[in-house]
């Protein structure tokens, strides 16, 4: 007997065919139950093998299809099997994961709870409300959640080319102003320090210094400091610092076993896209930096969840997308899977979608001829379907789906068009306060509340141009006493011989003198870097 017999015998053989490609032996998510013919079949369940899921995922469709939901109720049962989830929480509304679902009986509440209870009726879920164990982050503390920092070191330049908005001259002559930093062992934690280092480079002391690496134009510096200050003006100075934030914080279990979901509280930064869509790429490089290899896993170690995906791809200079496309391919073998979020499929260039095993695809609209053209360039990445794609996708109701996945082997399941599962923590927003609590209860808060700003490239810089300048001070004051001396009216007594003269101490103080002395203390530092430039931090 065929494997598809054991599955809803009343169901026509090709959907039969359908629903046994979507029955894992080992452990997987549910996603929900198949529909066929305008029929949803609760003894059909659509799974996503658990194994699968670090060979990344594509979650799309059109606002208000029920994306979010889609994530909420992967991300459930992932915590449930002890995998930790990262969530950037764009809209502000998945921190309801931390609590139960709807479950009154009158009023909005009741409606609510009612719907949930008659999805799961059709879908064949035992539904019970449940809340999950939840972590809250805010970039650099703009928001509610325990602060998220980086330095501009860890970053690199081709993270913050892209936050910045340079051109591809323009990321070069950034990259030449972090491999100077990295080789003089000045340390980038916030945006004072690379402005510094920049007017330094550019300044009569600094010109010097690049001149065996390659020279730094006034006009492309200009457009750099120009770019730090209007980052700097829209308060986005506060993500770059310290104590910066340590990844291996994404990767805990809670005390029960249960996965830790990790939320990112984005509302406060909607206005800065690029900002926290470059900042979840490093993230997801930083990861990939500290992880050990892991090979095929039973479990994946982390699975996270990139909202709002176009994002990361708009205006994307060649270099940058090339190293998103090998960290999506890499970071496989650490153990962590990745699934972009996003409205269509197109949104996804098409180097990175090829590397998406797993596609959950709510409606699609088609308005428009571009909206139909889309539609069908969409429909061509699916393998051979029962369904007429095109109609289908237009007509999916909200927490519908089509669906193909990985088999356990390895190999793409049939299309089946989903009823989703209803998640079972709540569909919405905690409350401020209750947020603010779990904020504030968190073991993390204290060590990433304060910002540090401890001795960097700033603070040195400005110590050595302050050294120079009492130094040419000193030097003037012994011309003048020289030729005083010379018209017979200095003093008799001169410096002794064994003291540096002004003039040498001078030289012996200047920025690049410094500098270049402190290559001897910096053996051993990392200059080249990871997939994006960014820098191995130095964990504490």
């Amino acid at each position: 007997m065929s494997a598809s017999e054991h599955i809803a015998p009343e169901l026509p053989e090709a959907a039969r065919k359908i629903a046994a490609g979507y029955a894992p032996a080992g452990e997987a998510v549910e996603l929900g139950a198949l529909l066929w013919e305008g029929q949803c079949h609760a003894d059909a369940p659509i799974r996503l093998p658990l194994a699968m899921l670090n060979r990344h995922g594509l979650v799309a469709g059109a606002t208000g299809t029920g994306k979010t939901k889609t994530l909420q109720l992967i991300a459930e049962q992932l915590s449930d099997a002890g995998v930790p989830v990262f969530l950037a929480d764009v809209k502000g509304d998945l921190s309801g994961i931390s609590a139960p679902g709807e479950t009154g009986e009158t009023g909005e509440q009741g409606e609510a709870a009612g719907k949930v209870r008659e999805r799961a009726r059709q879908v064949g879920q035992r539904w019970e409300a449940e809340g999950f164990p939840c972590e809250f982050y805010a970039l650099g503390g703009h928001g509610a959640g325990i602060p998220l920092r980086a330095t501009v070191t860890d970053v690199g330049p081709l993270l913050l080319a892209k936050v910045l908005q340079l051109n591809r001259t323009q990321e070069q002559s950034l990259g030449l102003i972090f491999h100077y930093a990295d080789s003089k062992g000045l340390e980038l934690a916030d945006l004072k320090d690379l402005r510094a280092v920049v007017a330094f480079l550019v300044s009569d002391l600094g010109k010097d210094e690049l001149r065996g690496i390659g020279g730094l134009s006034t006009a492309t510096a200009g457009v750099i400091l120009r770019s730090l200050t209007a980052l700097e003006q829209q308060g986005a100075g506060g993500f770059f610092g310290e104590p910066a934030f340590d990844t291996r914080e994404l990767l805990r279990t809670a005390r029960d076993g249960r996965g830790l979901v990790s939320v990112l509280e984005l509302p406060a930064v909607q206005d800065r896209p690029r900002l926290f869509s470059t900042f979840l790429m490093w993230l997801l490089a930083d990861l990939f930096h500290d992880l050990p290899e892991a090979g095929d896993v039973e479990r994946p170690k982390l699975v996270f969840f990139f909202d709002e995906a176009h994002l990361l791809f708009d205006g994307a200079s060649k270099a940058f997308l090339e190293s998103v496309v090998r960290t999506v391919r890499l970071i496989r073998s650490k153990g962590v899977g990745v699934f972009f979020v996003t409205q269509s499929p197109q949104d996804v260039p098409p180097e990175v979608l090829g590397q998406l095993g797993s596609r959950v695809q709510h409606a699609l609209r088609a308005f428009t001829p571009d909206d139909a053209k889309a539609l069908r360039e969409t429909v061509k990445t699916y393998p051979r379907s029962e369904y007429r794609l095109e109609e289908v996708l237009t007509q999916l109701g909200t927490g519908e789906a089509v669906v193909t996945v990985l088999s356990e082997s390895g190999v793409p399941t049939p299309v089946a068009a989903t009823r989703l599962r209803a998640p079972r923590s709540l569909m919405g927003p905690v409350g401020a306060d209750a947020l603010e609590r779990a904020v504030k209860s968190s073991p993390l808060y204290a060590r990433y509340a304060e910002a540090v700003d401890r001795e960097s490239a700033y603070e040195r810089l400005s110590a050595e141009q302050q050294a120079a300048e009492e130094a040419a001070v000193r030097a003037a004051r012994e011309v003048e006493l020289a030729q005083e001396a010379e018209a017979g009216t200095a003093s008799a007594s001169e410096p002794p011989e064994e003291e540096p003269s002004a003039a040498q101490q001078v030289v012996g103080s200047a920025v690049f003198r410094s500098l270049a002395r402190s290559i001897g203390a910096q053996l051993g530092r990392e200059i080249g870097r990871s997939l994006f430039g960014t820098a191995g931090r130095r964990r504490r």
